[in-house]
């Protein structure tokens, strides 16, 4: 799949909310901050989540994170 293709699958998703911020970045290779970046550069707002998606979503990259390390 071409890289155009990838990102326009990605922003669909998190636009539908089928996809969470922690999967656009893992299907795109970024972190976080470059997703959000990403997502703001297509003019899609970060999804209000509550604290619960919040702490699920910080623990995952954490995790994430130690295993690059």
């Amino acid at each position: 799949m071409s890289r155009r293709a990838l990102e326009a699958l990605a922003l669909e998703g998190y636009r539908e909310q089928t996809l969470t911020l922690y999967q656009i970045s893992e299907m795109l290779g970024l972190s976080r901050v470059e997703t959000e970046d990403f997502l703001g550069r297509h003019h899609v707002p970060l999804s209000k989540i509550g604290q619960a998606e919040l702490d699920r979503e910080a623990a995952v990259f954490e995790a994430a994170s130690r295993r690059t390390r």
